[in-house]
């Protein structure tokens, strides 16, 4: 049934890197798989690679950004793999009209790798349905909840914080694939894509992460991202400047 679900996945590539997901059946010329799953990164099985995959991102992202303390570092990871998973299933729904399995055991993902975080499938099988519910069993249940309690266990980052991230996300991956596949497949294309997206902001888990309004969306939290050196506000943050001093996550 789902045979012709592989090509389609290396076809996402058609609207650029941040889209794309990877597949063992077609990786012969590619780069080394990845070594850890997202299943790993979650604490849900134990890595023979790293004794925890998303520590070791977070403190590459700490690094490469000179932030100053890691909880900045990993909000900042958080949203940045929140944006790939949302790309995935967001971009398969709208151009596919199917969602392959996005079982985080499936999912095998590099935490050297630099962004757009790189993803691979391991097996290319039947998913949940492509419409607004669907997206929110494989993507908000599936990975965003999990991801969420791995990172605040470990950086004590507030749920508000973690929330909106997760909607931020999500609508900068919709502006970016209105913007993809509106040009490729055509306005129904884009209409699906904004429908979709004002549906899973209204999920419960998403609920008060901020309001859209049009194609703008303001965030009722912040992601810490003005705290790393030269970083400034984001387009959608709660501030309209920077604080001057070090406020504690603003959860909304």
């Amino acid at each position: 049934m789902f045979v012709d679900l592989d090509p389609r996945l290396a076809a996402l590539r058609d609207l650029g890197p941040f889209f794309a997901v990877r597949t063992l059946l077609g990786s012969a010329g590619d780069r080394r798989h990845p070594p850890a799953t997202l299943a790993q990164a979650y604490g849900f099985v134990t890595s023979d690679v790293y004794t925890n995959p998303l520590t070791f991102r977070v403190r590459r992202t700490a690094a490469a950004l000179r932030a100053p303390e890691p909880r900045v570092a990993a909000s900042i990871a958080h949203l940045g793999l929140a944006a790939r998973l949302w790309s995935v299933a967001l971009g398969c729904a709208v151009v596919h009209g199917r969602l392959p399995d996005l079982d985080p055991r499936l999912l095998r993902w590099d935490p050297e790798g630099s962004a757009p975080d790189d993803l691979w499938l391991t097996e290319v099988r039947p998913g949940h349905t492509a419409d607004a519910p669907g997206l929110a069993e494989a993507v908000l249940l599936g990975h965003l909840e999990p991801l969420a309690a791995a990172v605040r266990s470990e950086y004590r980052l507030a749920p508000g914080l973690l929330r909106g991230n997760a909607a931020s996300a999500l609508v900068g991956t919709a502006r970016q694939l209105v913007r993809q596949a509106g040009a490729t497949a055509g306005p129904e294309a884009a209409a699906r894509t904004r429908s979709l997206t004002a549906e899973l902001l209204a999920h419960p888990l998403l609920t008060g992460a901020g309001t859209l309004t049009g194609t703008g969306f303001r965030r009722r939290s912040c992601c810490l991202y003005y705290r790393v050196p030269g970083g400034g506000l984001c387009g959608d943050c709660c501030f309209t400047r920077p604080p001057r001093s070090s406020p504690r996550d603003t959860s909304g």
